[in-house]
């Protein structure tokens, strides 16, 4: 398992537009991608979930990477946070 720490960035949190942009690269993998806030935690594969941790601006979320290709998709998916949130 492999795992990142990230501060949001932007003015309206996780929205739609980003949250549907982490979903698709999450996707892409056969690997469980996990996004934890003070609120829960949410399967980053389903945009309800990931939309309804109420994530805000300044919040600090944990991302968690498992499984078969968990190298290629760790390096993914933090590359969609760091551009989109």
């Amino acid at each position: 398992m492999k795992a990142f720490t990230y501060v949001i960035t932007d003015k309206a949190g996780v929205h739609a537009r980003p949250a549907g942009m982490i979903v698709k690269e999450a996707q892409k993998f056969d690997s469980s991608v996990t996004v934890k806030a003070d609120k829960g935690c949410a399967d980053a594969k389903k945009l309800m979930q990931l939309m309804s941790l109420g994530v805000r601006r300044g919040d600090e979320i944990t991302v968690e990477v498992d499984g078969a290709d968990e190298a290629d998709a760790y390096p993914a998916v933090e590359k969609v946070f760091q551009e989109c949130l």
